[in-house]
């Protein structure tokens, strides 16, 4: 009886921190403008400032000579939604342009290009890049690619078989298909691990701040006070801010499905799991950031240079983590947005396959043990 009267009492003192905490939530803008407003702006941010795909790139067509075959090419140019098309019939008319970067890349069709066509041989051609942004480079080069080979199947067809049909290799044809991201836009992939990187600071700040805010008001004094232990003390801390962190998170991937389209084709029970632990992760740390700074500003200048910024260089979001060096690579493994950003997308574009999800989610608790630990050990209930 005496044990069940101890563990009532200790859960009434949890609620009773949780209920304090709550409302000094609803007292306190900031942390609504930190789980509602910050996630949105954002995402937003991310969702269109942040893409690996480019539109109207201007591009130069030399046509050295007009004929159908030349005009048709160029009809596909003019119609492809990546190209603004600039034409004309000497190739020393753009290359000042192309040196002055107001034309990204070249295509020159030769004299004989209809020629060769007609003698069934091959007719290629040449395609000029500024190679001095080599992102911008290959991709204008793939999109080219991309015309080029629509426009051998159209001509293939027109022509039964006069123009070799493209990719062919004996009786081989190369049919490529997109798994995950059949369209191959870019958000589909960045967009979830724009979630992670918003998490990773939207958890870190949510707590950063509360311990930070109670040595500054004072308000610790009436705490270390009052009848309770440690754990009472944490969990009256985290629970709060753990449920804000989860609305945070949904309204994150509402918005990334409804508002920039990207598919989800995981459940909604992994996402909660994956989701739960990792945020975990981020308020034990934030909270552990607060308990050690008692400063409200370094708490949160902390907060970006140990979670923020290692999350947006070394999670995969936009470095690859196999092109880094073997000790950065290493220290990637110690990252909580890592194995965040792979579980996120994965979730959105593959759905449930725990053989990535369950390491991660393994990885992620076992760091939220260590965080947890940490924090356990660095809170004092005294002033001293």
């Amino acid at each position: 009886m005496a044990q069940e009267s101890k563990q009532r009492a200790w859960l009434r003192r949890v609620i009773g921190l949780v209920r304090k905490e709550i409302l000094q939530v609803r007292r306190d803008a900031s942390s609504y403008l930190i789980a509602g407003v910050m996630p949105l702006l954002l995402l937003f941010i991310y969702g269109y400032g942040v893409t690996l795909d480019l539109r109207r790139i201007p591009l130069a067509l030399v046509i050295e000579r007009s004929t159908p075959e030349a005009e048709t090419m160029l009809a596909s140019f003019r119609n492809s939604p990546y190209f603004d098309v600039v034409v004309t019939h000497h190739r020393a008319n753009v290359e000042d342009r192309l040196v002055a970067g107001t034309v990204k890349g070249v295509v020159v069709i030769a004299d004989d290009f209809a020629d060769r066509i007609a003698r069934g041989e091959t007719a290629p051609i040449q395609v000029i890049v500024d190679g001095s942004d080599p992102n911008t480079a290959g991709l204008v080069f793939n999109y080219v690619q991309g015309v080029w080979a629509n426009w051998l199947d159209i001509a293939s067809i027109e022509r039964r078989g006069t123009v070799a049909p493209r990719q062919t290799i004996g009786t081989v044809v190369i049919d490529p298909r997109y798994w995950f991201n059949p369209d191959v836009r870019s958000q589909n992939f960045l967009i979830p691990g724009s979630v992670a990187i918003i998490m990773t600071l939207i958890g870190t700040l949510l707590t950063a701040l509360v311990v930070a805010r109670e040595w500054e008001r004072g308000t610790i004094e009436a705490l270390m006070a009052t009848p309770m232990g440690r754990s009472e003390f944490l969990l009256g801390k985290l629970i709060p801010y753990y449920v804000l962190g989860m609305a945070a998170m949904g309204i994150s991937v509402v918005t990334a499905v409804q508002v920039f389209h990207v598919p989800y084709r995981g459940s909604v029970f992994a996402l909660l799991v994956v989701s739960s632990t990792f945020l975990i992760a981020m308020l034990s740390l934030g909270l552990l950031i607060s308990t050690i700074t008692r400063n409200q500003f370094a708490a949160s200048q902390a907060a970006l240079l140990t979670a923020f910024l290692p999350a947006f260089e070394l999670s995969g979001f936009i470095f690859e983590i196999d092109a880094m060096p073997r000790p950065i690579r290493l220290i990637t493994y110690l990252m909580p947005a890592r194995y965040f950003v792979s579980s996120l997308q994965t979730l959105f574009l593959a759905g449930d396959v725990w053989s990535v999800l369950g390491p991660a989610t393994l990885a992620l608790v076992a760091i939220s043990t260590v965080l947890l630990t940490l924090l356990v050990r660095n809170t004092r209930m005294r002033l001293e």
